[in-house]
C-alpha cells in the first residue's frame, strides 16, 4: 500500500471535492480518499500493485478537474550508449511521483513528468547520481544560460577525447605495427627475433600497451565498473572486461609463463591497445555530432535581443530582456532587434521578418500592426506596447518546439536502446559459457 498527494486544480466548493472523491474511489485498489479544498490536494492510499499513478490522474480528469503535474528537463552526463539510456529511464520511472521519463542520448537530456507533491527535481536528480551518473549543473554566472554550459561541457569532453585519443593512437601504432608486420613482410619476424628476442619483444609490447591500459584506457573503468556493480553492465562494461582480460593474460605470459600450459604463452597486447584506441575514435567522432545538436538551438537564442529601451513613468529606460512585462511601452530604432512580441502604436517603419517567414523582403509595420520579437527593424523608428514576453513570444516558442523535438525519440531509436538493454548482458553470457565450456570440454591445452 502506498499513499500519494496529488494537486488538483479547478475546485471551487465542498461540491467539487465530494466529485473528485467518488471518481478516485471508484479506482480498484484504492482504499481511501481525502480531498482538501483549501490546500487543493489529493491525498489516496492505494495498493501499487493493482493500480499506478497515471489510473490515478486519468480518474481526476474524469471527473473534470485537472492534476497538478510537472515537466523538467536536465543534462545528464557519462552516458555512453543505448545501455545508458535504458538504465536511467528505468531507474526514474521507477522512481515514487514519476509518471513518465525519456532520455536522449543525443542531447544527453532527461525529461521528466512528475508530481511535484511527491518528489522534487533534486531527488530526481539523485536518483541519477545513484544510478551512476552525473548532472550538469548550470553555472550561475551573468549570460551563462544551460545551452552555453551544455555546450562548454560538451567541448571540453570533446578536448579530453582528443587528447585520449592522440596518446592511444600514437602507442597503439607501433605496437600494431610490430606484431602484424610478419603478415606483409615475411621476414620481418627473423629480424625482430634477432633485434628484440622474443622476451624482449614482450616486454616491449607491454610497456607500449601499459600506458595505453593505464592512460587513456581508464576512462572506461570508472563508469565500466559503476554499471557492473549496479547490476546493468553497459558497453564500458563490455571495454574494460575485454582488455583487461587481453591486457592480463598477457601480462600472465610476460612475467609468469610457467604457470601456463605448454604452447599457451602468447601475448595480446595489441588487441588490448587496437580496441581502446578504435573505441576512442568512434567515441570521439561522436562528440562531435553530439556537439552538433545544440547549434540549432545556439543560432535561434542568438536571434534574441538582450535589452530593451522601454517608456516607464515618462522616462526612457534600458532594461534586460527579462524585466520587459506586458503592457510597456517598447521604442525601437532603425537597426536595432524587436525585443518582444507587441503591437505598435506609434510611427512606422520596415521589418526584416526572414527570420520567422523566410521572406527577405522588409514588411511594412504602422499603427496597429503586430512585430515580433527577434526580428530586425529597418528603416523608421516606432513604438509598441509588448503583449508577448518571455516564454510566451514566437521565438520563445520555436525555441521550445526545437528543444522538444530534440528531446524526444522516434520509435526506432526506442526499439534499438530495449534491445541494446540485453545486448551487454547476453553478449557477457555468451563469452562466460564459451569460457566454461573451453575449461571444461576443451581438447588439450584446455
Amino acid at each position: 500500500m502506498r499513499t500519494v498527494q496529488i494537486g488538483v486544480k479547478g475546485m471551487t466548493c465542498a461540491s467539487c471535492v465530494g466529485r473528485v472523491e467518488r471518481h478516485l474511489s471508484k479506482v480498484e485498489g484504492v482504499s481511501d480518499v481525502g480531498v482538501n479544498l483549501v490546500a487543493e490536494k489529493a491525498t489516496i492510499h492505494y495498493d501499487s500493485e493493482r493500480t499506478g499513478l497515471d489510473t490515478l490522474l486519468s480518474s481526476i480528469e474524469r471527473s473534470g478537474y485537472e492534476p497538478l503535474s510537472a515537466e523538467t528537463s536536465f543534462g545528464v552526463t557519462g552516458m555512453t550508449c543505448a545501455n545508458c539510456v535504458s538504465r536511467v529511464e528505468r531507474k526514474l520511472r521507477k522512481a515514487e511521483g514519476v509518471l513518465d521519463a525519456g532520455v536522449n542520448l543525443a542531447t544527453e537530456r532527461a525529461t521528466v513528468r512528475y508530481l511535484p507533491d511527491v518528489v522534487s527535481e533534486r531527488e530526481l536528480h539523485e536518483v541519477v547520481e545513484d544510478t551512476g551518473y552525473g548532472i550538469l549543473k548550470e553555472k550561475e554566472e551573468v549570460g551563462k544560460g544551460r545551452t552555453d554550459t551544455e555546450r562548454e561541457a560538451r567541448e571540453e569532453e570533446r578536448r579530453k577525447l582528443r587528447r585520449d585519443l592522440f596518446v592511444a593512437a600514437l602507442f597503439a601504432a607501433p605496437l600494431v605495427t610490430l606484431t602484424m608486420l610478419h603478415m606483409f613482410v615475411p621476414t620481418a619476424d627473423d629480424w625482430l627475433m634477432r633485434t628484440l628476442g622474443i622476451q624482449g619483444f614482450f616486454i616491449l609490447s607491454f610497456f607500449l600497451a601499459s600506458v595505453i591500459q593505464f592512460g587513456p584506457g581508464l576512462r572506461f573503468y570508472k563508469p565500466g565498473w559503476k554499471s557492473l556493480r549496479h547490476g546493468s553492465p553497459d558497453m564500458n562494461s563490455l571495454v574494460m572486461i575485454g582488455t583487461s582480460a587481453a591486457y592480463g593474460y598477457s601480462l600472465v605470459a610476460t612475467f609468469i609463463p610457467q604457470v601456463l600450459p605448454a604452447g599457451t604463452v602468447n601475448v595480446y597486447y595489441e588487441a588490448s591497445a587496437a580496441i581502446i584506441t578504435l573505441i576512442l575514435v568512434g567515441k570521439y567522432f561522436e562528440a562531435i555530432a553530439k556537439g552538433r545538436t545544440s547549434e540549432a538551438i545556439k543560432k535561434l537564442m542568438s536571434l534574441q535581443a538582450k535589452t530593451a529601451r522601454v517608456m516607464r513613468n515618462g522616462e526612457e529606460l534600458e532594461l534586460n530582456i527579462e524585466e520587459v512585462v506586458p503592457g510597456d511601452v517598447v521604442l525601437v530604432r532603425p537597426g536595432e532587434k524587436v525585443p518582444v512580441d507587441g503591437a505598435v502604436v506609434e510611427g512606422s517603419s520596415y521589418v526584416d521578418e526572414s527570420m520567422i517567414t523566410g521572406e527577405s523582403v522588409p514588411v511594412q509595420k504602422a499603427k496597429g500592426d503586430e512585430v515580433v520579437g527577434g526580428t530586425i527593424n529597418k528603416t523608421g523608428a516606432f513604438r509598441f506596447r509588448a503583449t508577448k514576453v518571455g516564454a510566451d513570444t514566437v521565438l520563445s516558442q520555436i525555441i521550445k518546439m526545437v528543444e522538444d523535438a530534440q528531446g524526444s525519440k522516434p520509435r526506432i531509436q526506442a526499439l534499438a536502446d530495449r534491445v541494446v538493454s540485453v545486448f551487454v548482458p547476453v553478449v557477457l553470457g555468451l563469452a562466460t559459457m564459451t569460457f566454461l565450456a573451453w575449461m571444461i570440454f576443451g581438447p588439450a591445452p584446455a
